[in-house]
């Protein structure tokens, strides 16, 4: 038997085969560049569902030629997603606007107004996060703005629920998608009618809600002639990008924690305890393991602008068709500090850990006289480590305190220079495993059907690759670099 892993993210969507072993037989990806965000005003974000669909039907298509699986040897489907987007539907299933996502800022006000009115006590004790600039918020935009398309509302969902719907036919959510909407009450364990009332929201338009690791739905006729697979297929897992990378690394227990640093940048602890930053700055989610017997919780650090900057800067600062491992050791050239340049890599939407604010990118110190590429180069990876770092301190301050970091092999973690600046300012040590979104898909939809008994089964294939200690030689040099680096964030903040 094989599972099949997808995950839909905003610069590409990835299938992944997966052997009953937990060996990965073939992975693909669609678009080969990266997915278009339209941003039709600043700080807008949105892509078109059949976007996501089309490049879906395309890795398939590659991952299932490159393996020769058959399609009968199928046994479940996993998927994993952007987090947070809104996708609005009609009673045929209809599209009716394009999916505001994640990185989309237009409803930080909205729920700002939330949280002051429903208040910031019952907020932080219910919801464990404000509205912020979640799924709930985003919808209470399209009412405000697109009165028209709300009133055809039949479910909102959010991209790993559309794109379970497309596959099945059967619309419904999890507790873990709903917490990460901030729809979700964990004092009472059900859908919040705080938030429903507040925004004026029928309950009707919420999907009915299932289990993570469950038989979700199975792949309909049509969608199996489309896309090359069985009818029949059952879907048995979804879960959010973020939980399911920190399944995908075993991160399953109180106190571990994990990271990536793809477009955006996360570290995801898990916690035992249902705890909140008071300013809502890092977020608690359902984790993909929660009962309310056994509370598992995921806090969840998001910094909007971490690889994404890393890729500008691809673009338009390194030399034309150079690769990003000839940038890694450009930039490796530069000393620590890149000799007095901080850059804040704060370009893609309103950041949560600085309290809903959109400073943007800014270059600090440059000097034209003694900064050349390899510095530039070394200050945006710097850069990006030090958001990291400036948000563990606010993790800290809620209990997860970071000695062991795990992640993929994959994105800036792919950079020797970005990992070990990473390890040295944390104090944590970095452990890199062979494994990816898609991956942590396949394998939790094994759980859902029952070829593993537990999520710990389905990791126990799991092989860690290397591990990147800190370097007390840097310390000193990296923590002054620091330094100056939050006092220019600081500087811009009290602006």
């Amino acid at each position: 038997m094989y599972l099949l892993g997808y995950d839909i993210g905003s610069s590409s969507v990835k299938a992944c085969l997966v052997d009953e072993s937990g060996q990965t037989c073939a992975s693909a990806f669609y678009p080969k560049q990266e997915m278009p965000i339209k941003a039709v005003r600043p700080g807008w974000a949105e892509q078109d569902p059949a976007d996501w669909w089309t490049n879906l039907k395309a890795a398939t298509a590659e991952a299932l030629r490159v393996s020769g699986v058959s399609k009968k040897s199928i046994g479940a489907i996993g998927i994993s997603y952007q987090m947070h987007g809104l996708v609005c539907v009609d009673r045929d299933m209809q599209v009716l606007r394009p999916s505001i996502i994640w990185c989309d800022s237009r409803a930080v006000p909205y729920g700002e107004k939330a949280f002051r009115a429903i208040g910031e006590n019952e907020c932080l004790s219910h919801l464990l996060n404000s509205p912020g600039n979640f799924t709930a918020a985003k919808l209470s935009w399209v009412k405000e703005n697109e009165p028209d398309i709300f009133a055809g509302i039949y479910k909102i969902m959010l991209p790993g629920d559309y794109i379970a719907a497309r596959l099945t036919g059967s619309i419904c959510t999890t507790a873990s998608g709903l917490s990460e909407g901030i729809f979700w009450d964990f004092s009472e364990g059900k859908v919040s009618d705080r938030i429903l009332d507040y925004f004026g929201f029928s309950q009707n338009v919420i999907p009915d809600i299932v289990p993570t690791f469950s038989r979700q739905g199975t792949v309909t006729e049509a969608v199996a002639d489309e896309l090359g697979l069985a009818a029949g297929t059952p879907v048995c897992y979804r879960a959010g990008d973020q939980p399911n990378n920190a399944l995908s690394l075993n991160v399953l227990q109180p106190g571990e924690i994990a990271a990536t640093a793809g477009t955006s940048g996360v570290v995801y602890g898990v916690n035992e305890q249902i705890k909140y930053d008071p300013l809502s700055r890092v977020n608690t989610f359902v984790h993909v393991n929660y009962t309310p017997q056994v509370p598992r919780t995921g806090v969840l650090l998001c910094i909007n602008g971490t690889g994404i900057l890393n890729s500008w800067a691809k673009k338009n600062i390194a030399r034309e068709g150079i690769s990003y491992s000839v940038m890694n050791d450009l930039a490796a050239e530069a000393p620590v500090g890149a000799d007095g340049l901080s850059i804040l890599p704060f370009g893609n939407g309103a950041e949560r850990m600085l309290g809903n604010r959109e400073p943007g990118c800014i270059f600090d110190g440059l000097n034209f006289n003694i900064h050349h590429e390899r510095h530039l180069l070394r200050a945006v990876q710097e850069g990006i480590v030090y958001s990291f770092k400036y948000g563990i301190e606010v993790m800290q301050s809620i209990g997860i305190d970071p000695k062991t970091i795990r992640a993929g092999n994959a994105n800036m973690f792919l950079s020797p220079l970005f990992r070990e600046a990473l390890a040295t300012i944390t104090g944590a040590s970095i452990e890199l495993f062979d494994t990816d979104g898609a991956v942590g898909a396949a394998k939790g939809a094994g759980v859902g059907a029952g070829v593993y008994k537990t999520p710990a089964e389905a990791l126990s294939s799991l092989k860690r690759i290397e591990t990147i200690a800190p370097n007390p030689s840097e310390k000193e040099a990296y923590e002054k670099a620091y330094q100056r680096w939050k006092d220019v964030l600081n500087k811009n903040l009290n602006n």
